[in-house]
């Protein structure tokens, strides 16, 4: 005799796994603003990766530096020195950056800007502040330093988690490890160097 299949139970509400809409959120308009900006930079012949070295670089100049180790720029990207090594070789290639051997140390590889690179910079930022506009247009003034606050918040909260993983970086896992989606999740601090991109004509 044939017996009829029933529909296992459905989860009630409560039941159901709990997603944080705000995480959700954070990382949508994320998404959203790095395909904007990706097609901006693109006008300008970089990356957003590339984009974000040349960026820390002009700042290190700012301040009076004229280069950086691989390791401090890796530190000022919040990434790893290997997760910057591929987008300065390409930067190097495309002669916007060079690279030499430290004066203290012939082992340590230092980076600078060239005169082609402050030249790239200065095209970029003389148009930036317009696309800033465009993709803050629907804030207003109060609304836009709110959400400069609250980011900062969320900023220093997350620096504090990732220092603390990495202080516990030699110990033993203790759970498995995490989802390739966790993984995703946790480069929202620097997503610019998460990959680079296939070189723009």
């Amino acid at each position: 005799m044939l017996r009829k299949l029933t529909n296992p139970p459905r989860a009630t509400p409560l039941e159901q796994p709990k997603t944080d809409g705000t995480i959700r959120a954070v990382v949508r308009t994320f998404g959203l603003l790095r395909r904007v900006m990706d097609r901006y930079f693109t006008q300008f012949g970089v990356s957003t990766s590339q984009w974000a070295v040349l960026r820390v670089l002009h700042r290190a100049e700012d301040e009076g530096l004229t280069s950086l180790r691989l390791t401090d720029l890796g530190d000022r990207l919040l990434v790893r020195p290997p997760s910057v090594t591929g987008v300065v070789d390409r930067l190097q290639r495309m002669g916007l950056l060079e690279r030499s051997k430290s004066a203290e140390d012939h082992r340590v590889k230092e980076v600078r800007l060239t005169e082609a690179g402050r030249d790239k910079i200065a095209r970029v930022l003389k148009q930036l502040p317009a696309q800033h506009d465009l993709v803050l247009g629907d804030l207003n003034g109060a609304e836009r330093d709110q959400l400069q606050h609250l980011l900062g918040r969320m900023s220093q909260r997350l620096a504090t988690l990732a220092t603390e993983s990495d202080d516990r970086e030699g110990e033993a896992p203790a759970e498995p490890r995490p989802s390739r989606n966790s993984r995703l999740a946790g480069r929202l601090a620097l997503p610019e160097l998460e990959s680079e991109e296939p070189e723009e004509p």
